[in-house]
């Protein structure tokens, strides 16, 4: 049964059909054939044969005729299918005959074992025909890091964030998708976010947690809405009371320290504070300090 993952891998080539032939010409270096359209076509290819094939997506690229230049098959592969090596050859072929037109498989495989294997050339019989399927899979997507360049390629930073996510960089690239994701429509962002997060190994997952509970402790919302509820709002509130705490208890003992006697009202100001950023200010002036109202100032 597919996955939230596979489909929604699926949609976003769904949704943005130039996003393949684009990625077939920038990733894979690719000739693709002029052409003024992209469309979405019936993925079922079945034929005079009892069994039915059925594609995860197929697109049509069409010149400025009209006429069928190039038909791209496209499946999201997350493990390894030995059937699929007999599949595949018969998308192309279907398509090819069908459409009377050049066809590819564009296979996106975030797993790099699985995209090792799902791009070996696939002999047709005796060495005398192969089908050779292009594969989006981590040797080939790109690690997108600087925020800049998602204004352009919102679906390759998703991309990027979800075969890269857990690798040595993966933060920054995690971080740079979240951009990307701050500029779509609600719903596509909350289904892409959910596609990088369930991709993402635990120490990651761990260390964007950690990230987003600390831009929000300092009162930076740079995250999208739903990525900020990625962490329990109760957790969150005893992490900052946590702090807090320490800031105050730090403060008084430096005050102690230095022989500075608080009123009463002086040490209710302290107590009620609840700004980090004040805390580290009065913390910062205690130093050199006569007395109480040299710090809280």
């Amino acid at each position: 049964m597919p996955t939230l993952e596979h489909n929604a891998l699926v949609e976003m080539f769904r949704d943005q059909p130039t996003l393949a032939p684009r990625l077939l010409t920038t990733l894979f270096h690719v000739e693709v054939p002029p052409h003024v359209s992209v469309a979405v076509v019936e993925s079922s290819l079945d034929q005079l044969i009892p069994v039915e094939f059925r594609a995860d997506l197929v697109l049509e690229l069409r010149d400025a005729s009209g006429t069928l230049a190039l038909a791209i098959v496209i499946e999201v592969q997350r493990d390894v299918d030995p059937d699929k090596k007999f599949s595949w050859p018969t998308y192309v072929t279907v398509v090819r005959a069908k459409k009377r037109c050049r066809t590819v498989v564009l296979v996106v495989a975030p797993d790099a074992g699985v995209a090792a294997w799902a791009a070996e050339s696939i002999d047709l019989g005796l060495g005398l025909g192969n089908v050779e399927p292009l594969v989006l899979g981590p040797a080939v997507v790109p690690e997108i890091t600087d925020p800049a360049d998602v204004e352009t390629e919102t679906e390759l930073a998703v991309l990027s964030a979800v075969v890269h996510g857990s690798g040595p960089n993966g933060l920054t690239v995690v971080q740079a998708a979240l951009v990307a994701l701050g500029r779509l429509d609600q719903e596509h962002a909350m289904v892409y976010f959910q596609l990088i997060w369930n991709g993402l190994r635990e120490p990651m997952r761990q260390a964007l947690e950690a990230l987003v509970m600390e831009r929000q402790i300092e009162g930076e919302a740079t995250f999208p809405p739903f990525v900020q509820k990625l962490i329990d709002r109760g957790k969150l509130e005893g992490i900052r009371e946590g702090e807090l705490k320490g800031k105050r208890d730090t403060l008084l003992r430096l005050l102690a320290r230095a022989g500075i006697v608080l009123t009463e009202n002086e040490s209710a100001r302290i107590q009620a504070c609840t700004d980090i950023a004040t805390l580290d200010r009065w913390i910062d002036n205690v130093l050199g300090a006569k007395a109480a109202a040299d710090v809280l100032s």
